[in-house]
C-alpha cells in the first residue's frame, strides 16, 4: 500500500481536464499540489480549486517540451518543499489523420509534449526521488497506447511509447522505493479536443462525438487512479471497453486488426463507428 494523504505532488497539464482532477482528487486528500502548466492563469484557477478543496500548492508555468524548464521546475520544488512524493506527468496533445497526411510538424509536436515531455519529467525527477528515499511516478499514457486506435498514430505511438518506458521504470526503480503507475483509459470527458488537429472533417465529428457521449468523467478517472496508486498497480485501465478491447488484441490479434481495417473503408465503417460512439460502446 502507498499512503496519498498529505503527500507533495506535482502535476504537469493541471490547468485543466484530468490534469485538474487529479490535482482535485489528491487536494481532497491533504496533499500539496504543484499546479505545472502551459498556461499560467488556468494553473491559478486550478490552484484556487485546490485551496477550496481543503489542499494547498502553487502555480507553476511550464513547457513540458523543454527540457531546461522541466529541469528548473523539478529543482524548484525539492529545494522550495525539501522533497517531492509523487510526480504525476500528465500534459498530453493529439493530432489525428492518416500517415503521410498528418504533418511533421505535427509529429514533432505531439512527440515534444506526450513522449519527451514525460521522458523529461522522469529523467529530472527520479534521480532527486532516490536521493530523498523514495517517491511515486504518475505517468498518463493512453489506452490508444494498447490499442492503436484509427488515425491516431502520432499519439498511438507516443503512449506506446509510455507505457512501454513505465513498464521498465516500474522494474528499475522497485529496489529505489519507488513506484510506479501508467494510466491507459479510453475516451473521456476532457479538454484534449481544444488543442487537437486534425485532417480531414470526418476525424473531427468522431472526436466530438465519442468526447460527447462520454460516459465516464475525468472526475472518476482520477478517483480511478489514486485507487491505483495507494494499491501500488501499474496498469489503470478505467474502462470496461478498455479492458475488453486489450484483451481481444491479445487474443485474437487478427481479428482485432482485421476489424479495424474495416472500419476504415468508407461510409460504411464511417457510419459504425459514429453509431458505437453515440451508444458509449467504444468508451
Amino acid at each position: 500500500m502507498y499512503k496519498v494523504d498529505g503527500k507533495r505532488v506535482v502535476v504537469t497539464g493541471a490547468g485543466s481536464g484530468l490534469g485538474r482532477a487529479l490535482a482535485l482528487a489528491l487536494a481532497s486528500r491533504g496533499c500539496r499540489i504543484g499546479v505545472a502548466d502551459i498556461n499560467e492563469e488556468t494553473a491559478r484557477e486550478t490552484l484556487e480549486m485546490v485551496r477550496q478543496k481543503g489542499g494547498d500548492g502553487e502555480a507553476y508555468r511550464l513547457d513540458v517540451s523543454r527540457p531546461q524548464e522541466v529541469e528548473a521546475m523539478a529543482e524548484h520544488f525539492f529545494r522550495s518543499w525539501g522533497g517531492v512524493d509523487v510526480l504525476v506527468n500528465n500534459a498530453g496533445v493529439v493530432s489525428v489523420g492518416f500517415v503521410g497526411d498528418i504533418p511533421l510538424e505535427d509529429w514533432e509536436w505531439v512527440f515534444g509534449v506526450n513522449f519527451w515531455g514525460m521522458l523529461y519529467g522522469c529523467h529530472y525527477f527520479v534521480p532527486r526521488m532516490k536521493a530523498q528515499g523514495g517517491g511515486y511516478v504518475v505517468n498518463v499514457a493512453s489506452a490508444a497506447g494498447l490499442l492503436t486506435l484509427l488515425e491516431m498514430a502520432p499519439y498511438n505511438a507516443t503512449k506506446a511509447a509510455v507505457i512501454a518506458l513505465s513498464e521498465t521504470l516500474r522494474s528499475e526503480l522497485a529496489p529505489s522505493k519507488i513506484g510506479v503507475t501508467v494510466v491507459c483509459p479510453m475516451f473521456f470527458n476532457t479538454n484534449l479536443l481544444q488543442d487537437m488537429r486534425y485532417t480531414d472533417e470526418f476525424e473531427r465529428e468522431f472526436s466530438q462525438t465519442t468526447f460527447q457521449y462520454a460516459r465516464m468523467t475525468a472526475d472518476q478517472v482520477a478517483a480511478a487512479v489514486v485507487k491505483a496508486v495507494e494499491k501500488r498497480r501499474l496498469y489503470v485501465v478505467p474502462q470496461f471497453s478498455g479492458k475488453l478491447f486489450w484483451s481481444l488484441k491479445r487474443m485474437r490479434p487478427g481479428m482485432y486488426h482485421g476489424t479495424l481495417a474495416f472500419f476504415n473503408h468508407g461510409d460504411i465503417g464511417h457510419r459504425i463507428l459514429l453509431w458505437m460512439a453515440r451508444r458509449g460502446l467504444i468508451q
